[in-house]
């Protein structure tokens, strides 16, 4: 391109970006977002050799006050998905201050399967613990369990199976809700198989958004009786690692990751047995999942994504790529309007860490945060686990505006 071209660009680029409403970039990246003052790391579990990996988990409360956390712990040299992985627990008496060391948790049919993962742990209706996970059993066999425990963690039940059918579903950790009618729920991501191998190249990574439910307090499962696809032809990745948040009018708000520069959402009005056609949310995102929550007491939702750029010219560099920054907002609604600032989660410009999985958790005081934070000296952006607490009271201050 000549440089008079350039230059017309440039200026043309700067009198369109100056008549756009102040704030407008900033809102829409993130990029000038600040911290919270209480915002700080409480533990980091980086990889070593023979533990490849620490990633996805999530917490629950004990009935006499303390947390208990469990995540996927990697053994081996290998953090990829598929390769093999513990589940391992750690419990804080001091409200997420400190931790425990681990306990590995014996999940039946793991030391056959390729991989166990993606924990969600959930109080039930009759207040036992559900502890859902995901075992892979081959590139055609996904699915999720769940185990009770009646004795606040020290023992566990055999485990249910939550999907019947031989398929591979996707499900996030910390993803499982329990709605206020009492239904669990869990959403999906199908990934159709599409030839005979086992091998990945035989699925279609184009997520179909399905959803299972249970009206017994997970003793039995049935899949709704709708699914959701993202109606557009240019994509790759459909609706991935799907999320389900129940707004205070009991509204079902699913979201979902895309390629195409944004979550996509859909609504249940019937306790996601049926669902509204897919459409972009209010929420640019790169490849990367939402995680949205009710703030206890509260009409308010608290979100936490990587943002889209407000600019094309951003270095892509390893391991952090486009899941940098992690970023949050408190909300009530599907539109901007309804939404406060944008705050900063975590950035590291220097090791170039990459963010994603988040695990939220909500004590008396302040928000637990666990999430992949993997930067350089950790080879991959999954394979470091960082818990952040946030102290609720900081929150006023980027609550939507009269809230």
């Amino acid at each position: 391109m000549h440089s008079s071209s350039r230059r017309l660009l440039s200026a043309l680029a700067a009198a369109i970006f100056a008549a756009l409403p102040s704030g407008f970039a900033a809102n829409l990246a993130g990029t000038t977002a600040a911290p919270l003052p209480s915002s700080r790391s409480v533990l980091e579990l980086a990889p070593s050799r023979g533990n490849a990996r620490n990633s996805e988990g999530s917490f629950v409360t004990l009935k006499d006050g303390r947390i208990l956390f469990i995540y996927s712990r990697f053994v081996g040299d290998s953090f990829d998905d598929h390769a093999k992985a513990v589940l391992a627990s750690r419990v804080s008496a001091d409200d997420g201050e400190t931790w425990s060391g681990d306990t590995i948790i014996a999940t039946p049919g793991e030391d056959k399967a390729m991989n166990v993962m993606s924990v969600t742990l959930l109080r039930l209706g009759n207040g036992d613990i559900g502890f859902f996970y995901c075992l892979r059993n081959s590139w055609h066999d996904l699915r999720m369990y769940l185990r009770r425990s009646s004795d606040e963690g020290r023992t566990w039940s055999e485990p249910v199976m939550c999907m019947p059918a031989s398929e591979y579903y996707v499900v996030n950790n910390d993803r499982v809700i329990r709605l206020s009618s009492g239904r669990l729920l869990i959403p999906a991501a199908l990934h159709r198989r599409m030839a005979d191998p086992n091998e990945d190249t035989s699925r279609d990574w184009r997520g179909i958004a399905s959803f299972f439910l249970s009206d017994d307090d997970g003793r039995t499962w049935r899949e709704a009786a709708q699914t959701c696809v993202l109606p557009s032809p240019h994509t790759t990745a459909g609706l991935q690692e799907p999320g389900v948040v129940e707004m205070a009018n009991g509204v079902l708000w699913g979201y979902a990751r895309t390629d195409l520069g944004r979550q996509y959402e859909f609504f249940s009005h019937d306790g996601g047995n049926t669902w509204t056609v897919p459409q972009p949310s209010r929420f640019t995102s790169p490849v990367s999942p939402l995680s949205m929550k009710r703030l206890p007491g509260s009409n308010q939702l608290l979100a936490v994504w990587n943002p889209i750029p407000n600019y094309q010219t951003r270095p892509l560099i390893r391991p952090a790529g486009d899941r940098t920054p992690l970023v949050g907002a408190i909300g009530e609604g599907t539109t901007d309007a309804t939404w406060g600032p944008t705050f900063l989660v975590d950035e590291n410009n220097s090791t170039h860490e990459g963010y994603s999985y988040t695990a939220m958790h909500f004590t008396g005081k302040s928000v637990l945060l666990a999430y992949c934070a993997g930067g350089q000296g950790d080879n991959h952006r999954l394979n470091r686990l960082r818990i952040r607490k946030i102290d609720l009271a900081a929150f006023a201050a980027v609550a939507p505006k009269g809230k």
